[in-house]
């Protein structure tokens, strides 16, 4: 066989190996975050079977987060330390260990283990995913184009595990919310195996005490703003101010700072934030009005977001759009489209509306997410990479907790204003609450087009003395 056609062939085989990685780290990426809803609508069989109180629910509902949110930068860094594949691995057998336990489990406490090591093992392996997925596409071109899909995978599982949820309750055991991450689990460690490249590590030694203060930090913060306790949350404030204290000194920082002090990457980390604030208020807030004042079903509240799909779609379309106009249009875009679908949500008793706005966000969420995926990746180091992942994870968790606390209040706040009450009240809280989200999306699509024409600016001076300086060598070079 002639040479060029050996070589072809094994390009092929490499680019197809390369297309099934990318695949296998996916359908990780959209499990781990759909888990985090799956168990929304079974709850109530749960709470039957358990004999359990609105707290116990509380908890079995955020324990996941809790612990997803609170390791993610720890598990970033152990991508670093140990390899993004064996850390990836690790994190899916852990997952999948723990689904398998929550499905079988004979009672409440080892359902909420499972459910608190689930988010652990979620933790671990989302940061290592992101660093694999820079590592399969090292041309610049292939690789934006590929974050750009990834960046709409997290909307993708949010919706997806939304309407399992429903599903499942409706034809199912509660069980198996949890046997169906378990099984993705197992294919997807089973596939990584044979398909996932080595990669790097560091030599460097793990920041322990960086780790244990933002671990206790961010999970105190988001426990605090879920139980709606004041101290809690400043005890969290506080232990992360310690924690960006010390990684300033310690010489091997579990979250080097330069990561976050460039202008483009906070504008990025803020937009990830924001649209994933809006995305889980919009669903929980509309679940509610649905049921609660329209009288929908579960199953048919789930099937009502369908039109969140469309973010499926929206990562190809994002990266062409990336690649022709760029980042900082691509962003400006979508949240100013964000800001205009929060404003046709906010009119809840609208039908018409409504659906205008279901069909709007998911366009916007996609053309957010995917440039600020690519931004906040752009330029990153080889052995930062997992540290940049599980800040980029970090902001998406981060958001729907804050968004849930503040705009949930302000529902409520707005509510009992209405003297009416009941129905209307309900109406007119959460219509405010969704509203409320359009200026958040003109902040960040300002911050966005700030943080990026002071980068240029800055740029352009850089290049300017840089060649004034040739100039002035070359002179005195001449004379």
């Amino acid at each position: 066989m002639p040479s060029f056609l050996t070589n072809r062939s094994k390009t092929s085989a490499a680019r197809s190996k390369n297309s099934a990685a990318f695949a296998v780290l996916g359908g990780a990426q959209v499990t781990l975050v759909a888990a985090i809803t799956l168990l929304t609508v079974p709850l109530p069989a749960i709470q039957r079977e358990f004999g359990l109180g609105q707290g116990d629910l509380a908890l079995l509902t955020s324990a996941y987060g809790l612990t997803f949110g609170g390791l993610l930068l720890l598990g970033g860094r152990l991508a670093d330390r140990w390899g993004a594949r064996e850390t990836f691995l690790a994190g899916m057998a852990l997952l999948a260990l723990a689904s398998a336990a929550g499905g079988l489990a004979p009672g409440h406490a080892v359902l909420l283990a499972a459910r608190f090591a689930q988010g652990a093992g979620a933790a671990v392996a989302a940061p290592a995913a992101v660093s694999l997925v820079t590592r399969l596409r090292p041309d610049v071109r292939e690789r934006e184009r590929a974050l750009a899909v990834w960046g709409t995978l997290s909307v993708t599982g949010a919706v997806a595990g939304s309407l399992l949820s429903g599903l499942v309750a409706a034809a199912a055991s509660w069980r198996w919310s949890f046997l169906l991450p378990a099984a993705v689990g197992i294919a997807a460690v089973a596939a990584g195996i044979v398909l996932l490249p080595p990669a790097p590590r560091t030599a460097a030694r793990l920041d322990v005490p960086g780790a244990l203060l933002v671990t206790a930090g961010l999970i105190a913060f988001a426990y605090g703003l879920l139980e709606g306790t004041t101290a809690v949350v400043v005890a969290g404030l506080v232990l992360t101010a310690g924690f960006v204290v010390l990684q300033a000194r310690t010489p091997r920082p579990l979250l080097p700072l330069r990561l976050v002090a460039d202008p483009r990457r906070g504008a990025a980390l803020l937009v990830v934030f924001v649209t994933a604030a809006a995305s889980a208020t919009t669903t929980f807030l509309l679940s509610l009005y649905m049921q609660q004042v329209r009288g929908l079903s579960p199953i048919a509240t789930s099937l009502a977001f369908l039109p969140f799909l469309l973010v499926v779609v929206m990562g190809p379309v994002s990266g062409r759009l990336l690649r022709r106009l760029g980042v900082r249009h691509v962003l400006v875009a979508g949240l100013l489209l964000a800001a205009v679908s929060m404003l046709l949500l906010g009119r809840v008793a609208s039908e018409g509306t409504v659906l205008a706005g279901l069909l709007v966000f998911p366009v916007a969420s996609g053309l957010a997410f995917s440039g600020a995926t690519v931004a906040a990746l752009d330029g990153v180091r080889a052995e930062d990479a997992g540290a940049a992942g599980g800040l980029v994870n970090t902001a998406m968790e981060a958001g729907p907790t804050v968004g849930l606390a503040v705009l949930v209040a302000l529902a409520a706040a707005r509510a009992g204003a209405v003297p009416a009450g009941g129905a209307r009240a309900m109406t007119e809280g959460y219509g405010f609450a969704l509203t409320a989200m359009a200026p958040a999306f003109l902040l960040a699509a300002a911050t966005v087009a700030a943080a990026f024409a002071w980068t240029d600016s800055q740029r352009t001076d850089s290049q300017r003395t840089s060649s004034q300086r040739t100039d002035s060598h070359g002179q005195r070079s001449d004379g």
